[in-house]
């Protein structure tokens, strides 16, 4: 009975493993061109591995159906499997160089992978072949944006559009470079808060020039702050120095002779690029009245399509114990960077983001319990030259005398910048 067993265990065994060879030795028995279009359905319909197996399949029988390979590499180059896509791209320009659509393809694979200088340097050999083409002249102006050329950028694209003057993608990319070339700006940001009780209304206003160089930002502001029917002025700089690919830092001092602003103020803080679209820092504020006081804080934050979210926590030790508050932001992004709906919440008091200041009771105001919550709108006009923010706060505060006790805070800020070159 036991040696039946095993002789029936060893035939299931030995035809299950013939079978398989058997079947990975089949090659492709069918119609390529139906089978094709077949796979294109596929992949249009957010099922690439399905659509990647036919194509596989067809081209064990049809390796130089170029047509088919081409759009297996841009399959994978959709997945972001960009080293599997130029292997098969090559194959094909290799076989056929005067394809213009795989030549395209073939540049955006390595656009896509951030590897800009090879698409710059691909771009050049494609218009040798296809000179003057407006297509691939876009894809170099691309490529030489990446590569933090943009004034010779423009001046491709520039060539493009006279080439096709109502090529609107051309249009809006030199649009885009112009205002990247804008490497200055002034602007001004006003702030009011209005109190439910005890407080009169506070201003805050702050003017502010900035500079883009290729080492980083740098803006220089010019702070004043009516509070408790004070008046006070700060000047404050603040840098954004880049470290590396994917790492840069903020730096930020601060100077004033007033006693509604910190004497001093200094801080930094890193930025890593991480994997999936995170992103996440760590860094320190410090602020000198007649003590001083160190938050330590950081961020994680994630771009998922045109959506942001960051989580910032702020950690104050004291000599009453060590404070803790966070804020929780989101904000919708439309045309670019300066076109945004935001909206936030934030819980406990940190001297870093809260506007309160009492210079004799610095223990209990870290101490302080406080809710907030604000909606903003920032937009730019059509030249990007222009662009505008408004945001509104409800902050519910406790009361520093009273401790227990609430009062209400609505704030309103208007703030317009100004871009030239």
């Amino acid at each position: 009975m036991k040696m039946k067993t095993i002789h029936q265990l060893l035939f299931v065994f030995c035809f299950s493993f013939f079978s398989q060879m058997y079947g990975q030795e089949q090659k492709y028995n069918g119609n390529p061109d139906t089978s094709f279009e077949t796979a294109r359905k596929l992949a249009f319909n957010e099922h690439r591995k399905q659509a990647q197996d036919t194509l596989t399949s067809i081209l064990t029988k049809y390796p130089d159906y170029h047509d088919i390979r081409s759009f297996l590499a841009t399959t994978y180059a959709w997945d972001g499997n960009y080293k599997r896509a130029r292997k098969e791209f090559s194959y094909v320009m290799e076989k056929d160089s005067k394809n213009k659509s795989n030549w395209i393809a073939a540049i955006n694979n390595e656009l896509w992978a951030d590897s800009p200088y090879t698409a710059l340097e691909m771009t050049t050999t494609a218009l040798t072949i296809f000179p003057d083409d407006a297509e691939i002249m876009y894809q170099k102006a691309s490529a030489q944006e990446n590569t933090n050329n943009p004034f010779e950028a423009i001046k491709t694209i520039d060539a493009a559009i006279a080439k096709n003057p109502t090529n609107q993608k051309a249009i809006d990319f030199k649009n885009s470079l112009n205002q990247k070339l804008r490497k200055y700006s002034i602007g001004i940001k006003s702030t009011v808060d209005l109190y439910s009780e005890v407080f009169d209304p506070m201003q805050y206003h702050t003017l502010k020039l900035s500079h883009i160089t290729k080492y980083g930002s740098v803006i220089a502001k010019l702070n004043f702050n009516r509070r408790f029917n004070t008046n006070g002025t700060q000047i404050e700089v603040d840098l954004y120095p880049k470290i590396a690919k994917g790492l840069y830092a903020y730096l930020n001092f601060g100077l004033s002779n007033s006693a509604i602003f910190p004497h001093f103020r200094y801080g930094g803080e890193l930025y890593q690029s991480l994997p999936h679209s995170f992103e996440a820092s760590l860094g320190f504020r410090t602020l000198q009245y007649s003590t001083t006081t160190t938050i330590y804080t950081g961020s994680i934050g994630w771009y998922t399509g045109n959506d942001y979210w960051s989580i910032r926590p702020y950690i104050t030790p004291g000599d009453g114990g060590t404070s803790t508050s966070g804020a929780l932001t989101y904000r919708k992004y439309r045309a670019n960077a300066d076109n945004y709906l935001s909206f936030g919440y934030s819980m406990g008091f940190s001297p870093e983001t809260n506007q309160f200041y009492f210079d004799a009771n610095d223990a209990a105001i870290i101490n302080l319990k406080s809710q907030k919550i604000n909606v903003g709108y920032n937009f730019t006009t059509s030249n990007n030259k222009n662009a505008w923010g408004a945001q509104f706060d409800v902050t519910h505060q406790e009361k520093s005398f009273a401790p227990g006790s609430y009062l209400w805070i609505y704030s309103l800020s208007l703030s317009w910048d100004l871009k030239f070159k």
